[in-house]
């Protein structure tokens, strides 16, 4: 079986990969087999089960990863030296992210338990009870001060980092809460659900501020603008939406994909979003006009996740297809495809210093790529 070349989309060596197939079930399926070893590229292997989710410490000199098998891990950035484990879960790790100032690590699982850990040592710090049913979402508040979990049993909760307290529990929602993010301020948690909604929250009184209805889907994700004026949606009714934070107006319907979005992101340098969606394609909206910019076409299977780089120059897109593309944001040109993983691609993050991409796969490994970036790029 052979593999169309398409050379303004070269793998991350910039040379030709091989193309084979094996069996699964009696199903013939194509799998890309490198050559030539990709550049870049460092393989963490010792997880036992799919990796669901990676993420950098905000110095970029570690890398957690979180996963089927309980634990979550953390690692060397610069070397994939496994620096500890995290372990101590009864079921599926969903994510383990840094806080911001670095010196705290949240983990959730389908355990119901969020736990945080010391970031520094791997010592278990705080264990986090009163969710009913697995906890799938986390975020941290900008001040590190507080953390945001969301869960199967319809709520969010938030908790004091430094001593576990429950500070408020956020109910109204009346399906799985599935995201959170937090304002720039801290003063505000946006939150999406499988009830079609999204929810903006006074993070000091737990109050519900708005209920941004619309979609006629689940909500699949949820982001806020770096100016904090945008809310921005995904759905499985195969649109994104963008709301004022405000007023709760829906401001723009992105129609365009034929089907499920799952992932959504602005661009920390332009006022623009980017989608990913079950129908292979990513695409560029500007955020206020709502147009679209361009699709990213070249995946051959769903798109589950979109990223920007720090400095907004690049964008990554990671697929079931295996791989993980990078693009130039302001042209749309695909500077490199990312191949090695065998399995479906379930998260990415760029480093801080943009020099790096960690990506997650169902093939039980993480990896982190060197982006060789130009000159002055």
């Amino acid at each position: 079986m052979r593999r169309a070349f398409n050379d303004r989309c070269l793998p991350a060596d910039g040379r030709m990969h091989a193309t084979t197939q094996r069996t699964r079930g009696g199903t013939p399926e194509a799998v890309t087999l490198s050559v030539i070893e990709t550049a870049g590229a460092r393989v963490l292997t010792g997880h036992t089960g799919a990796v669901n989710s990676v993420a950098f410490s905000p110095d970029g000199a570690r890398l957690s990863t979180a996963s089927e098998d309980k634990t979550a891990r953390v690692w060397n950035a610069a070397t994939g030296e496994l620096l500890y484990t995290l372990a101590g879960h009864q079921d599926a790790v969903f994510a383990a992210p840094f806080s911001p100032d670095g010196s705290k690590i949240a983990t959730v699982s389908a355990d119901l338990t969020p736990r945080l850990w010391d970031a520094r040592t791997g010592a278990a710090a705080l264990e986090l009870t009163g969710h009913t049913i697995a906890v799938f979402g986390v975020a941290f508040s900008p001040n590190s001060k507080v953390v945001a979990t969301t869960s199967y049993d319809e709520t969010v909760r938030l908790w004091d980092t430094a001593t576990g307290a429950s500070l408020h529990v956020l109910e109204g929602h009346r399906d799985i809460v599935y995201g959170a993010a937090f304002s720039r301020d801290g003063k505000l948690l946006a939150t999406a659900s499988g009830d079609g909604t999204t929810r903006l929250w006074d993070t000091g009184t737990g109050a519900c501020a708005r209920v941004l209805t619309g979609h006629t889907g689940i909500v699949s994700a949820v982001a806020l603008s770096p100016d904090g004026a945008l809310i921005a949606t995904a759905s499985f009714d195969g649109t994104a939406r963008l709301w004022e934070v405000a007023t709760g107006n829906c401001l723009r319907i992105l129609n365009g994909h034929a089907d499920t979005v799952w992932s959504i992101a602005f661009s920390p340098a332009e006022r623009v979003v980017a989608t990913a969606s079950e129908d292979a394609t990513a695409r560029i909206w500007d955020a206020a006009s709502g147009t679209l910019i361009r699709t990213l076409e070249g995946h051959t299977d769903s798109a589950f996740v979109v990223a920007y780089s720090p400095d907004g120059k690049l964008i990554a897109t990671a697929s079931s297809d295996t791989t993980v593309r990078m693009w130039e944001s302001a042209t749309g040109k695909c500077a490199r495809t990312l191949e090695g993983h065998t399995g479906a691609v379930s998260s990415v993050a760029f480093s801080p210093t943009d020099r790096q991409l960690a990506t997650a796969s169902t093939d039980e490994t993480a990896r982190i790529w060197a982006l060789l970036l130009p000159p002055g790029g």
